[in-house]
């Protein structure tokens, strides 16, 4: 039988907050995620959830999420992988740009394709922006970082690790969690329930809470469901709708 797998998406964030795009900009924890990081924590401690193997990216908030988790769930000891490609998606020229001054200069209609679109991303970095990954030593000796992503293309880095490194373990029996950021995670999502282009872009991941699929032997999922109270789910998943339709 396939281990169980939990992914969640990190607590709200300094640039969340601050209503700008945030991508791959480097910014921590706001009080508010660090406490949804520890009731995500104490959640899976409650329902006796056994973590043997966990991943993240190599964005703090993501990776200080996760510590969290693990300190409450007492396993801060399992083996844990940190791979840029589980980074949320880059939004490239977008990137520290506040989101409801960009929709007054460039229209609500074009920031809504760039955000909320499959395919079209927004304007690229040059290489020599400071915001352009290439700058950033922690992707020192990478090939093709990218400049500006879609969700497609976010889904093309996010398959590697999903083939080559997770379905293995699940395979094994061994129960995954991942903590990641809402286009990495919604990217696993769709390639785990082969989810259409529609429906996806329709699918949100509200900071914190942890969502958990059991799978058959071949990986299909026979159930998903975010773990904690139906109404703070709901309430959670509303505000992170709310947030894309209004660019805000």
């Amino acid at each position: 039988m396939a281990g169980k797998l939990i992914l969640c998406r990190h607590g709200q964030s300094d640039w969340n907050l601050k209503n700008l795009f945030t991508g791959w900009e480097d910014v921590d924890l706001t009080d508010r995620g660090i406490q949804e990081a520890k009731d995500a924590g104490t959640l899976l401690r409650e329902l006796d959830y056994e973590i043997d193997i966990a991943f993240t990216s190599v964005l703090k908030r993501a990776i200080r999420t996760l510590w969290i988790v693990l300190d409450k769930l007492d396993r801060i000891w399992i083996p844990v992988t940190r791979d840029w490609r589980l980074n949320e998606r880059h939004y490239g020229a977008l990137q520290g740009l506040n989101k409801t001054e960009t929709a007054a200069k460039y229209g609500d209609k074009q920031v809504h394709i760039w955000r909320r679109s499959y395919s079209t991303p927004p304007p690229a970095l040059t290489k020599d922006d400071v915001r352009h990954p290439s700058n950033d030593s922690r992707y020192h000796g990478i090939k093709n970082l990218p400049a500006t992503e879609s969700l497609a293309t976010t889904l093309e880095r996010v398959i590697p690790v999903w083939k080559k490194q997770i379905i293995p373990q699940l395979e094994n029996g061994q129960n995954i969690l991942i903590a990641a950021h809402g286009n990495s995670l919604r990217a696993l999502v769709k390639m785990i329930e082969h989810m259409s282009e529609d429906e996806i872009m329709e699918f949100n991941i509200p900071t914190g809470i942890p969502l958990e699929y059991k799978l058959d032997k071949h990986l299909n999922p026979s159930s998903r469901q975010f773990l904690g109270d139906p109404e703070s789910v709901a309430a959670a998943a509303a505000e992170v709708a709310g947030q894309a339709k209004h660019n805000n």
